[in-house]
Order: C-alpha cells, then structure tokens, then sequence
C-alpha cells in the first residue's frame, strides 16, 4: 500500500502566515479550529499546533484556551524601538487627546520619494498632513505618503476622525520596517505648526515600512520640544 504523505508543521505555519499577510483572514479574524486545520491540510492536529504555536511566538496570532486562535489586531514587532501611536502616548500621560486632519491629496510620486522606495516614475500616492494634540497643545505633526499601488482602499478611506498610523495598523500588516530618527532646527513651517520659534530643536522621525518588499508608506512625525524618544528592551 502506497503511504500517503503527510504536510509537515513548516508547510502549515506558511500557508497560515500567507492567509494573514495577504488578508485573506483579516486582523481580528477567528481562525478555524485545529482539527479543521488539520482535516484541510491532511495533517496531525499535533503539526497544526506547532505551526499555530511557532506563529503565536513570532507575533502574529493569539491563542486562548476555549476562545480559540486570532489573527493579532496589531502584531507584536520583536523590535527594540517600540512604535507608539500619538493617541496612545498621550492618553497614558492622562492627556487630552485630539486628532486634525489638515491636508489630503493624491499625487505622483515625488522624484525624491520614488527614488527612496523604489517607485516607479508617476505612482500614485496619497499624501496626508496631520496634527496631533495633547491638551490642546501641539504634540506631534503627521506627514505621510501612501503607496496607493500597495493600499487601494486608503484612496476612499475616512481619515476625519482617525489618523493614518491608526488605520494603517488596523487595515493592512508590514513586514519589514526602517526608523531614523534625530533632532532638527525647526523652520518657519514646523515652528507654525508645534507653536514653537524657529531654530528651536525638535524631534523628527522619519519611518518606511514594507510588505513582502513592496513599499507601502513613508512618514515624518515631527514632535514638539521637549519630547523624549524611549525605547523597550
């Protein structure tokens, strides 16, 4: 009798990673139960669990006992920098938190930008200004490109009354991410915005993420004097 062959956990653990990355199961998503897993793949429930079990360690699925396995909300980066949502910094230092979108607009590519990310010449982006507030005061300011190629449904997104980082974390996953980060003088515009003089030092970030290698965003968050970059080990 001819043996049949059996998937092996590596096998399971990629196409489940697949299904995430591609949104095939959205963030939030109930995956199946493991015997239905092991049922689709022709496997031991065993080989599902350590698949599942390999991708709960890597940060992109949650498991609880009787509530089954999700796909994360926001994936644990294993990173030492910690990306920090403007809203959720300044809600833990029991601010008042409130969000502005100033400018939107869809335009080419910038040379700069499509040489920076490996655009193609014309690639259409959306370009997002915003402001941040704690208290009432400025705290940080957004600038934002999106490769509309990589996030179409960005183009008819409401972004009134959520900002871009928000929806982005909760719409499509990144794999690859790169942060600078250093203080500047302000010039005239950033002193208008942070209601701060120019020359005045400030902290600017500048961060690119990446998903499967195809550039998704671009963004410079600006913060207002006296802002402390911290970092998680």
């Amino acid at each position: 009798m001819k043996q049949q062959k059996r998937t092996s956990f590596h096998a399971v653990r990629d196409e489940v990673k697949r299904r995430i990355e591609s949104r095939i199961w959205p963030q939030g998503t109930l995956l199946p139960t493991e015997s239905d897993l092991a049922e689709e793949f022709g496997c031991a429930r065993a080989t599902v669990n350590r698949a599942l079990r390999e991708l709960a360690e890597q940060g992109f699925v949650e498991r609880k006992r009787k509530s089954g396995t999700r796909v994360k909300t926001a994936p644990v980066r294993q990173a030492r920098f910690e990306i920090s949502l403007a809203r959720r910094v300044v809600e833990e230092q029991n601010g008042d938190y409130r969000y502005a979108l100033v400018e939107r607009a869809e335009i080419a590519a910038p040379a700069w930008l499509s040489s920076q990310l490996g655009l193609p010449p014309g690639t259409r982006v959306l370009h997002l200004l915003c402001m941040h507030y704690a208290d009432n005061r400025p705290f940080q300011l957004e600038e934002r490109w999106v490769s509309l190629a990589a996030v179409p449904a960005m183009e008819q997104a409401d972004l009134s009354r959520i900002g871009p980082t928000e929806w982005l974390m909760t719409a499509i996953p990144f794999t690859d991410a790169e942060i600078a980060f250093g203080a500047i003088g302000a010039d005239s515009r950033l002193a208008e915005f942070l209601s701060t003089s120019v020359g005045m030092p400030v902290m600017q970030m500048e961060r690119t993420t990446w998903l499967k290698g195809q550039p998704v965003t671009f963004a410079r968050l600006t913060h207002h004097p006296g802002f402390r970059v911290r970092t998680a080990y």
